[in-house]
C-alpha cells in the first residue's frame, strides 16, 4: 500500500478532556483488543506510520492521535510543551477513549513516552496504568545516548551514499518536470539517514516536526537518564530494535535489562522497521500482541 492510498479512519475527533483539544482517530474493529500508538517526533504527527502500521488492524482497535504541538493538534498557545506535558495529555486521551488498561505501542520518541508513562503509573502519579508496552526503537533513553544518536545521524546525512542519492535527485529533472515527486524524494532523502540503507528511503509518508515542541521537550528532559527508573516499571514489555539504526542499541538493551523486557533485534534494519523490515517486526509485534495475558 503506497502512502497515497491511506484509507480513511473508521471514526475520528478531537478531545474534550484536554485543555488543548488533540485529534485523534481510529482503524480497526471497534470491540477488538485496543492498541494505543504513539508516533516519534516530538513534534510530529500520527500520519506518517501509516499505511504500514495499519496492518494490525485486522486484529486490533487502533487508537492515534496527534501529540500536543504537532499535526492537527497544533496550538498557538505559547507555553513550552514539556515531556509532563504530554505525559498529563496521554493520561487524559487514555481515560476519555481507552479507560480499560490498554497495550500502548510506542515508536522513537513515542516509546520514550510511553515509558515515562509507565514510570509514572508505576508510581501512581498518572492513571489508567497500561496493561503492556510494545515499544518500537525507542529514543535514546539518556543524554549521552541522545549525543551519540546525532552525531552518527548528522555522519550518516553526509555519507558519500546519501550524497549520490542527493546528485541523481539533481540530475534526473523532477523539479521542473514534477514538482511533486521532487518534494517526496527530498523528503526522503532528509531521512534517509536512518535507514540501514539510504536507497531504501523511498514510499515513505511525509511529516513536519514543529521545532519549538521539539526543542522544549528535549529542554525539559535535562541531562536525562531514564534506566535507574526503569527497574519500578511492572508491566509487561517488548522492544524491537534495528541492529543499524543510528540510536545506539546499547539503549534498548540498558532498557530491556532494567525492565525484563523481550527485545528484539531486527538484522539489517536501520530506524524505520515498518519500512525496512515490514514482516519481521509485524511478525515480531503480532507474536507479543497475542500471547495468553495480552488485552
Amino acid at each position: 500500500m503506497s502512502p497515497s492510498a491511506i484509507p480513511a479512519p473508521r471514526i475520528h475527533g478531537f478531545t474534550q478532556g484536554t485543555n488543548t483539544p488533540l485529534y485523534w482517530c481510529r482503524y480497526g474493529t471497534a470491540g477488538a483488543p485496543p492498541v494505543v500508538v504513539l508516533h516519534g517526533g516530538p513534534g510530529a504527527h500520527h500520519d506518517y506510520l501509516l499505511p504500514q502500521l495499519l496492518d494490525l488492524a485486522d486484529t486490533y482497535d487502533l487508537l492515534f492521535y496527534d501529540q500536543r504541538g504537532g499535526g492537527q493538534s497544533k496550538t498557538d498557545d505559547r507555553t513550552p510543551i514539556t515531556w509532563h506535558t504530554h505525559v498529563t495529555d496521554l493520561a487524559a486521551v487514555l481515560a476519555e477513549l481507552e479507560p480499560a488498561p490498554p497495550t500502548i505501542l510506542g515508536y522513537s520518541w513515542g516509546g520514550m513516552l510511553a515509558l515515562l508513562y509507565a514510570v509514572e503509573a508505576a508510581s501512581g502519579r498518572v492513571t489508567p496504568a497500561p496493561a503492556r508496552l510494545a515499544l518500537i526503537d525507542p529514543a535514546p533513553l539518556s543524554r549521552q545516548w541522545r549525543t551519540e544518536f546525532e552525531a552518527e545521524f548528522a555522519r550518516r546525512q553526509l555519507s558519500a551514499e546519501v550524497q549520490t542519492l542527493r546528485d541523481a535527485l539533481t540530475a534526473s529533472g523532477l523539479r521542473e518536470t514534477d514538482p511533486a515527486a521532487y518534494r517526496q524524494r527530498t523528503f526522503e532523502l532528509s531521512v534517509a539517514g536512518y535507514f540501514a540503507d539510504p536507497r531504501r528511503a523511498t514510499d515513505l509518508t511525509p511529516f513536519r516536526v514543529t521545532g519549538r515542541v521539539q526543542q522544549s521537550v528535549w529542554e525539559s528532559l535535562g541531562e536525562f537518564d531514564l534506566i535507574p527508573d526503569l527497574a519500578k516499571v511492572p508491566y509487561d514489555v517488548q522492544i524491537i530494535h534495528g541492529r543499524q539504526d543510528p540510536i545506539p542499541l546499547e539503549s534498548s538493551e540498558a532498557a530491556a535489562r532494567a525492565l525484563r523486557a523481550e527485545l528484539v533485534v531486527l538484522e539489517d534494519c536501520g530506524h524505520v522497521p515498518y519500512v525496512e523490515a515490514h514482516g519481521s517486526l509485524m511478525a515480531a509485534l503480532r507474536r507479543f500482541l497475542r500471547r495468553p495475558d495480552a488485552v
